[in-house]
């Protein structure tokens, strides 16, 4: 048997479901005029060269959503490995629980806060779909 090598760009990219006290998901739209457009996701983003993928989802949080977390209060949950027409995705997912200041997006994104059960009536990257069973049994 013979493996066939992957000739187009791995793209390492982290996510985090921020989890609330009453055990609702924050979930992202995608603003106008970014690749996947209305879309809704989990905050995250690339990973920078140096990063581990907990500094730059600790980075990405705070660029995106201007809270503030540490390594400690990231717990890796699962991944999602997708082929996408041009590149190859691999995103770590992690639980976050714990972070500091009010969300506040930055991006022009919209925020929602949902119910685990309900993260399926959100149309989402096809990248994040098997991240949501995870944390609806997770959850």
């Amino acid at each position: 048997m013979t493996q066939t090598l992957l000739k187009m760009p791995l793209v390492i990219v982290v996510a985090g479901a921020l989890i609330d006290a009453d055990g609702r998901v924050l979930i992202t739209k995608r603003p106008n005029g970014k690749e996947m457009a209305g879309l809704w996701e989990f905050p995250g983003g690339k990973i920078e060269e140096g990063e581990t993928p907990e500094q730059a989802l600790i980075r990405e949080l705070k660029e995106e959503l201007n809270i503030e977390t540490k390594g400690s209060c990231l717990a890796p949950l699962s991944f999602a490995s997708h082929q996408y027409e041009k590149f190859h995705l691999l995103m770590p997912l992690f639980i976050c629980r714990r972070w500091w200041g009010n969300i506040l997006p930055l991006e022009s994104q919209e925020v929602l806060w949902v119910r685990p059960k309900k993260l399926r009536d959100f149309d989402m990257p096809p990248a994040d779909e098997p991240l949501v069973s995870m944390l609806r049994d997770f959850l």
